[in-house]
């Protein structure tokens, strides 16, 4: 039964909604803050770029964030609203680089209608008020208190919406529509300029001043009437200059009253400015078309006198425009890749060859909006890629969307049996490497590349080529260090020949051996370490002890401040299964840890990450234990354990673009890295590696050296991230697609915009792609105002061939409805679409449904089914069976077997049955509520989850056993819960490989697609699963706060316009995700409140983490 759903975000939201710049982490530094709907990311900018400095879930969808800075402070606090009315106001803790919450309060109204425009926020330059227009004629005012300061709002223990600062007050506005408000600059009482249209579609121009003490407005000192019928956007200007501009669509104006300057500019429509200059002489401005222009206001002795317009370049359409430093400019968009742009004003450097001003630094991937998405298998790994139409208009693009990190394989070699692997250069400060040393059970072999940048065996004379190597590495004064069980060697790594040897003592052999550049450490039978330094053609035993069980894994690595030589050791044992820090050169112990349960460490490894330090050691059953290592005293803490696989694991790290990563080799091959000061893990597309080592040479730069069952071969790897994201730019933009694996192809419904003789129309095509190569094989343009609704892959009964079905709808001005559309029915031949069938319908064709070996059609109010039937000329056809009425749009359907589940546009969802021998379809059971349905989906044969548009997703159950007609004729509503995203699709498939040894391996899942970018998953769970995580979850909700103080109650529950309810049968899996990062003295805390060790809860987490 799939009544209870666990719902988890595996790719978070992308689309940026709002972005703005300040001192907001220091007085000194220079933030960006960007918004993503329902998470804020912190940015520090720096002369490398932007760096990451937070990024957290918000518990609402952000309406407004602004940065201000109140009287006294000596940096900015952020304000954030949110759509459902919540507040908050928040500063930074140096401290723990964590955000405190100021104010924070409830501004919804009892009555009032909410703003068709979205919700709009403000605060007055001098921060005297801060301004909210949240329902139609209402402007709701916070006032700070005398000192513009929020201090006394910490009283939030008081339960009062406020602090005792601020009382909100509601004023009438007495315009009728608002399109824009904002503070002007420089007005000794607050004053807001207001951009309204009147009741004939006529905008216009108001200032009002705000009386705080008789909580009322007055006129302000001047207004506009009459201006362009197109604007939309007002820029208040600073000081000294003041006034407002007024963005239009086809002029620009600037007025304050008694100065008025307009000019004419080319037709557009602009969504976003952003502020160059502290007196506000010149802004950005982002059309809709991805064009940036600079407007620059002309003034002379503080007194305007024009306005100017220079077009810059094209960037993504943007949605926000933040203007960093030194010509660098943050662009945020919603409809395509946000960017990082240096925009190189004309004054001072000239534009490039296609004459734009505008250079892209950096691209940051928005999988949004995700119109429309499948799920494919194009490996063939038993893995799922989601293959998504993302962006809009001219930023439209396929994306391929895998988990785990790609090995890309540029060569390779069949060798059996291998035991070893190091990479070895040709000098100590050689960037490539040149050689790499393979150990067998009895041998070592060495293999160069050669002048055609092939592998071929070599030998070093030094090395003891009969025995297997334990450990290489290159050493300081350009020399190499073998270790083997009976001798370490150092060899010249120019002449290649033997300078020193230091022997095992007789009657021992060597048993694990690690080095780095000038120091080597080595265990032998009995217990005994040894701690040998490399100088110049000398090894130099230094130290060696006794220790009372066998050592089974050792490590060296330099994490201080000298990249050749470390201060400690780590060492794991057999027998008391611990792990030791040792010092060096003196081998003083410094810290013994014991592992607990009976498993043995194989492999230690000592790293930095972001510049922290860990210890990472794995056990013999496949799990890892990671401590924090405090690089002075040795101390080891913050102990935590994940499951990596289930056979024994080595970690060797490597390096890509810059940053040292850590590679688990074993079963199922992981990279660990750091984001955010946080360890992850992300799977390696491969399947079992046995052993891997760095292998950066001039032919294969960045590369990994894999050994895996019974080859080697050389690969390069993917940008370490859990997501792998291909983009596979249009140009246009795709609304619908389908894959079809009998001709290895997608098909796409897309359109592009494009001029005629003026005139911008729409175009619309069915593309079809290679499922391999992504390139275009064949088009099949639709007719003027025909759209591409649906699409499928299906085959019929009595005929085997795979077809492409298409549904399109006539979209014409004067209608209200489409009144006719097509279905096409296409055949792929010799890599062409071929039209087969075509088949006129009487409305829109939104949705296609291979149903019994027939086709099943949404059409406007009707589903109808068609069965496929063979003429006598030996043509096809579509032929009516039988349909059923009773929609007001069917606008999804999902089937099994022989029941039919649709989605309305506004009467929820509902319930069909196809009667084989009456050749009819009846409805059975139907949800009663009012929900404006965006997706519908089958979870199994009883429970249908559906996706509404105010993001709420809620789960259906027929009542087959009910007694009574009238029960069994109703949906039960059995689950219900805020997403705060907006659904386009859902699909049955996982994006991870399901291993059956593990317990999520036969948890169904079905993902889904939204607006924002987000590729999420929902797996339903086991009763007694669900239960226990449902105990977790209000465990953590005590323990983990919300941002701004706000309710994760309140934001899960159900919300429409007409009733709110508290979530249900479904579980927050990012909430229940987040116990993995807390600190161990928390995690313990939940554990006993849960009744369960720590190690227990943490395995059940990590098991829910590879769901996605």
């Amino acid at each position: 039964m799939s009544v209870w759903n666990y719902v988890v975000t595996a790719h978070k939201p992308t689309n940026v909604t709002h972005s703005c710049v300040g001192n907001f982490t220091s007085p000194q530094e220079l933030n960006l803050i960007i918004a993503k709907c329902t998470r804020i990311e912190i940015h520090l900018l720096t002369a490398h770029g932007l760096q990451p400095m937070l990024d957290v879930p918000i518990y609402g969808r952000i309406a407004t964030l602004e940065l201000f800075r109140p009287h006294g402070e000596p940096q900015d606090f952020l304000f954030i609203s949110t759509e459902r009315y919540k507040f908050c106001v928040l500063q930074w803790d140096p401290d723990t680089s964590e955000l405190i919450t100021r104010a924070m309060g409830d501004v919804s109204d009892r009555i009032g209608r909410p703003t068709d425009n979205g919700q709009i926020g403000l605060i007055d330059p001098d921060c005297r008020l801060i301004g909210l227009h949240l329902y139609d004629g209402l402007f709701k005012v916070i006032p700070f208190d005398n000192k513009g300061q929020l201090k006394e709002a910490f009283n939030i223990r008081l339960h009062k919406m406020f602090g005792p600062c601020m009382s909100a007050l509601t004023k009438q506005l007495e315009e009728l529509q608002v399109l824009d408000i904002k503070f002007l600059y420089g007005c000794s009482r607050p004053t807001i300029v207001v951009l309204y249209q009147d009741n004939k579609d006529a905008r216009h121009v108001k200032t009002y001043e705000v009386v705080l003490k008789d909580k009322d407005f007055v006129e302000g000192p001047w207004s506009q009437n009459n201006l362009d019928n197109g604007a939309g956007l007002l820029i208040p200007v600073p000081m000294p200059l003041g006034g407002v501009i007024i963005i239009g669509e086809e002029t620009i104006v600037y007025c304050n009253g008694t100065i008025f300057k307009a000019i004419p500019i080319r037709p557009s429509i602009t969504r976003a400015y952003g502020r160059v200059d502290a007196d506000g002489s010149r802004y950005l401005l982002g059309d809709n078309a991805g064009l940036i222009h600079l407007l620059v206001i002309t003034h002379e002795r503080e007194r305007v006198n024009g306005l100017k317009i220079e077009h810059l370049g094209e960037t993504t359409v943007a949605s926000t425009i933040s203007y960093l430093d030194n010509a660098v400019v943050y662009v945020g968009s919603s409809y395509g890749d946000s960017q990082l742009c240096s925009v190189l004003i004309k004054l001072n450097l000239q534009p490039d060859a296609k004459g734009s001003y505008v250079e892209v630094l950096e691209a940051y991937v928005n999988l949004g909006p995700i119109v429309d998405f499948c799920v494919v298998d194009l490996e063939r790994q038993g893995q799922g890629q989601v293959v998504t139409c993302s962006g809009a208009y001219k930023d439209g693009s396929l994306r391929i969307v895998r988990n785990g990190i790609g090995i890309n394989e540029q060569a390779s070699v069949e060798l059996q049996g291998i035991k070893g692997l190091w990479s070895l250069r040709s000098s100590i400060n050689d960037p490539y490497d040149s050689l790499l040393v393979v150990s067998f059970i009895s041998e070592t072999r060495v293999l160069a590349m050669n002048m055609d940048d092939e592998l071929e065996e070599s030998e070093i004379e030094g090395f003891s080529a009969e025995e297997q190597t334990l450990f290489c590495q290159n050493a300081i004064h350009d020399q190499l260090v073998q270790v083997t069980a009976t001798v370490v060697r150092l060899v010249s790594s120019t002449t290649r020949q033997l300078l020193h040897e230091w022997n095992a003592p007789s009657g021992y052999s060597v048993n694990v051996a690690t080095a780095n550049a000038s120091q080597v450490l080595l265990a032998t039978g009995g217990g005994h370490l040894v701690y040998l330094e490399i100088e110049k053609e000398k090894l130099i035993e230094v130290k060696h002890i006794q220790l009372e069980y066998e050592i089974s894994c050792l490590d060296i690595n330099p994490i201080g401040e000298n990249p050749n030589y470390t201060t400690v050791a780590a060492v794991g044992m057999w027998t008391d299964l611990t792990v030791r820090i040792f010092s060096l050169p003196s081998l003083e112990l410094l810290t013994k840890e014991n592992l607990g349960g009976e498993i043995i460490p194989r492999s230690i490894l000592q790293c930095t990450f972001e510049g922290v330090s860990y210890l990472l050691c794995t056990l013999g059953d496949g799990h890892l234990l990671n401590f924090l290592l405090d690089i002075n005293t040795g101390g080891l803490s913050n102990r935590k354990k994940v499951s990596l696989g289930t056979q024994p694991i080595t970690l060797r790290t490597f390096s890509s673009k810059d940053t040292t990563h850590v590679f688990a080799a074993s079963d199922r091959p992981t990279v660990i890295y750091s984001s955010n000061k946080k360890l992850l893990y992300s799977n390696v597309n491969l399947k079992e590696v046995s052993h891997m080592c760095p292998f950066n040479s001039a032919a294969f730069p960045d590369s990994l050296a894999i050994a895996k069952e019974g080859e080697l071969s050389i690969g390069t790897i993917d940008d370490i991230q859990k997501l792998h994201i291909r983009t596979i730019p249009l140009g246009q933009h795709a609304r619908r697609i389908c894959h079809q694996e009998q001709s290895r192809t997608f098909s796409i419904c897309c359109f592009k915009n494009c001029q005629i003789s003026n005139e911008e129309t729409e175009m619309h095509f069915i593309r079809l792609l290679d499922d391999q190569t992504f390139e275009f094989m064949s088009i099949f343009p639709l007719d003027s105002y025909e759209y591409g609704c649906s699409i499928i892959s299906c085959s019929f009964s009595d005929d085997n061939n795979a077809y492409y079905c298409v549904g399109t709808a006539y979209v014409l001005p004067e209608e209200n409805e489409p009144s006719k559309g097509r279905i096409l029915v296409f055949a792929v031949e010799d890599g062409k679409l071929q039209l087969i069938v075509e088949k006129e319908t009487k409305g829109a064709v939104y949705s296609l449904n291979a149903f019994n070996g027939k086709l099943l059609a949404a059409i406007n109010q009707k589903i109808q089914l068609y069965k496929w039937t063979l003429r006598e000329d030996g043509s096809r056809e579509l032929q009516t069976e039988c349909g059923h009425h009773g929609h007001i749009l069917a606008l999804y359907v999902q089937t099994r077997g022989d029941f039919i589940v649709v989605g309305d546009l506004m009467k929820s969802i509902s319930l069909l049955l196809y009667k084989h021998e009456e050749g009819a379809i009846e409805e059975l059971a139907r949800d009663y509520n009012a929900n404006w349905m965006s997706a519908v989906e089958i979870l199994d044969d009883d429970v249908f989850v559906g996706a509404e548009n105010n993001y709420n997703l809620f789960t259906v159950r027929k009542n087959s056993d009910a007694a009574s007609d009238e029960e069994r004729g109703r949906l039960e509503v059995v689950g219900e819960y805020h997403l705060g995203e907006f659904v386009n699709r859902f699909r049955h498939g996982s994006l991870v490989m399901r291993l059956p040894d593990s317990e999520v391996g036969n948890i169904p899942t079905i993902i889904f697609g939204t607006i924002n970018g987000v590729i999420g998953v929902i797996a339903s769970l086991p009763h007694d699963q669900y239960v226990f995580f449902e105990k977790l979850q209000a465990n953590l909700v005590k323990v983990i706060k919300g941002v701004g103080g706000l309710s994760h109650e309140q934001w899960r529950s159900f919300n429409n316009e007409k009733r709110t309810a508290d979530a249900r049968n479904f579980l927050d899996g990012d909430l229940i995700e987040s116990f993995l990062d807390l600190s161990r003295s928390r995690m313990d805390d939940i554990a006993t409140s849960m009744g369960v060790t720590l190690e227990e809860l943490c395995k059940r987490v990590e098991e829910l983490t590879r769901l996605h």
